[in-house]
């Protein structure tokens, strides 16, 4: 039930605002991890340091809407479904943050890498990219449409991006152990795409949390251990 004083309708349209304006920091998340990805990929310091400012505004915006949430829960009295929304709404604005955060790292990698030479064209790294942020753009839109058969099929291309990191490891191991003095550059793009990989994984959690708001049920999708090999 609502607070005293506090129509349903109106109540509807504060959670309709939470979630367009939850969408909107997914939009502002996914475009800095584009950014970011684009500025390592083409060497473009200047690009680097406008996606590390513009963290700031991703930290911004994700505690004004945690607030809001936060606010909601204290001046309403959510039925269970609502409940478990709001409650997803403060996981998932955590979990955006700290994409934002994996973005930043990224373009701190491409400043890191400006006194070097380039060791490699990247195609994979742009690659994990794609897949992941497909993913966040999917999962948020499954989130705020209650849809449980997308957050199962976004949950299952996380595999693809785990292939591509193992991927990239094997080869920029191959680079480090040929010539030492590789070796600087290989560890960087490593933490590069380390961090897509764990945006990967984010986005699995993200869709784990829907899928428990939509079904009421904690498993509904399988942890990460329930899905490793012999889990």
């Amino acid at each position: 039930m609502t607070a005293p004083g506090q129509p349903r309708a109106h109540y509807d349209r504060q959670l309709d605002t939470l979630r367009r304006d939850l969408l909107m920091l997914g939009s502002v998340t996914e475009k800095a991890v584009a950014r970011a990805v684009d500025a390592l990929r083409r060497r473009d310091s200047a690009l680097a340091r406008e996606v590390i400012r513009e963290d700031r505004n991703i930290d911004e915006r994700s505690y004004d809407l945690e607030e809001r949430a936060l606010l909601l829960l204290a001046t309403q009295q959510p039925l269970a479904t609502d409940l478990r929304t709001i409650a997803a709404t403060l996981f998932i604005i955590t979990e955006l943050e700290r994409i934002g955060d994996y973005a930043e790292g990224i373009a701190r990698i491409t400043l890191m890498l400006e006194p070097y030479p380039p060791l490699k064209p990247l195609i994979d790294i742009p690659r994990m990219a794609e897949i992941a942020l497909e993913m966040l753009h999917g999962s948020l839109a499954a989130f705020v449409d209650g849809d449980l058969v997308a957050c199962q099929a976004i949950w299952h291309r996380d595999d693809e991006v785990d292939a591509l990191y193992d991927q990239v490891y094997r080869e920029l191991l191959t680079y480090m152990l040929s010539d030492p003095g590789t070796i600087e550059r290989a560890t960087r793009l490593i933490w590069a795409a380390h961090n897509l990989e764990r945006i990967a994984d984010r986005v699995t959690n993200i869709c784990e949390r829907t899928a428990f708001v939509i079904t009421g049920n904690p498993r509904a999708l399988p942890s990460d251990e329930e899905a490793a090999p012999g889990g």
